[in-house]
């Protein structure tokens, strides 16, 4: 009798440190502590900050360190580290740090490179500091611009995501004089198209997308503003012309309450703060941010590098958990 083929190892995901001096580390180590997740993920960053994460929780644990992912060994009683750095003494912790910002850019860039390469299913990224960045003299807004670069992606999107609500938003990093700027006919079609290829990669069929005004009470028919009218209505005529079930502009203020009760799946927000205030208020140990746009699979966790609580113990790895878990299905998806 002929022999079958074994089945193929699952490529793990990838998820960065973050940043050294944040609580990056201590939510990972604490992640890969539950056996679930060693079996399905590699760290990429420094050894001796992982190190260090772990004998914090005074676990003990076998840490292994990889310079291949061909190295791994996945299972339940190790951790596997790609060495992206090799810090010779561990940065203070809950400060900006240009040694820890640098380290944080290295874990990130040898994450893109693996998921490029194909060797990773995904990446799920651990919090970093925009002023440790800058610090180190690298000059990004966030996350997400570093991985548009570097990935080779034209245009990507945010989306935020939790249980009850998604959103999709049409800027991102900018001031909110500029988002009005950025939002433009081009920009609103380009994040109803990711809302619409978002919520399909989740398993919607055929998602219902609330587009949101920019204005107050959407603009009041031009009395508060001519945006809804002369742009964003136009680009809900022109993405249901293209077959996407778009509808709008709602009011800012309620559309959320909305899509919380079920009547969307999608909410398209127009700039930063708006799109990010209704998933937070939920609660940010629930909240996933979910890249679009990119020729791989990224999320994260709706949270930053919470300098005031780094080194206590106290860090929540909830949403660190639900990015995994929201990378893990993207990924299954697109294989």
């Amino acid at each position: 009798m002929p022999r079958s083929n074994p089945a193929p190892t699952p490529r793990p995901l990838a998820v960065t440190m973050g940043d050294p001096s944040g609580i990056g580390p201590e939510i990972v180590a604490k992640t890969l502590l539950q056996a679930p997740y060693a079996r399905t993920c590699i760290v990429v960053g420094d050894p001796l900050v992982m190190r260090h994460a772990f004998d914090a929780l005074g676990t003990p644990v076998r840490l292994r360190t990889l310079g291949d992912v061909g190295e791994a060994l996945l299972d339940e009683g190790t951790v596997n580290v790609f060495a992206a750095s090799r810090l010779d003494a561990l940065p203070p912790i809950g400060v900006v740090n240009a040694a820890s910002g640098q380290a944080a850019f290295d874990a990130i860039m040898a994450a893109i490179r693996l998921a490029k390469a194909g060797q990773v299913a995904g990446i799920v990224t651990a919090p970093i500091h925009k002023e440790a960045l800058a610090a180190a003299g690298l000059h990004y807004p966030g996350h997400t611009e570093i991985l548009a670069e570097q990935g080779g992606a034209r245009r990507v999107a945010m989306m935020l995501a939790n249980d009850e609500i998604r959103t999709v938003l049409v800027t991102i990093h900018c001031s909110l004089l500029d988002a009005i700027r950025r939002a433009d006919f081009d920009a609103q079609m380009s994040a109803i198209r990711f809302a619409h290829e978002g919520g399909r990669a989740l398993g919607i069929a055929a998602p219902r997308i609330a587009v949101a005004g920019l204005n107050p009470h959407a603009g009041e028919g031009g009395l508060f503003g001519d945006e809804e009218t002369r742009i964003i209505g136009p680009a809900i005529e022109a993405a249901r012309r293209e077959g996407m079930d778009a509808s709008g502009p709602w009011p800012g203020d309620t559309v959320f309450m909305q899509a919380r009760r079920g009547r969307f799946d999608v909410v398209v927000a127009q700039y930063h703060d708006q799109g990010l205030i209704p998933v937070k208020y939920l609660g940010l140990e629930k909240g996933v941010n979910i890249t679009l746009g990119l020729p791989f699979v990224r999320t994260s966790p709706d949270h930053g590098t919470a300098f005031d609580i780094a080194g206590r113990g106290s860090a929540d790895p909830g949403s660190l958990q639900a990015a995994i878990g929201y990378a893990s299905r993207l990924a299954a998806a697109r294989a």
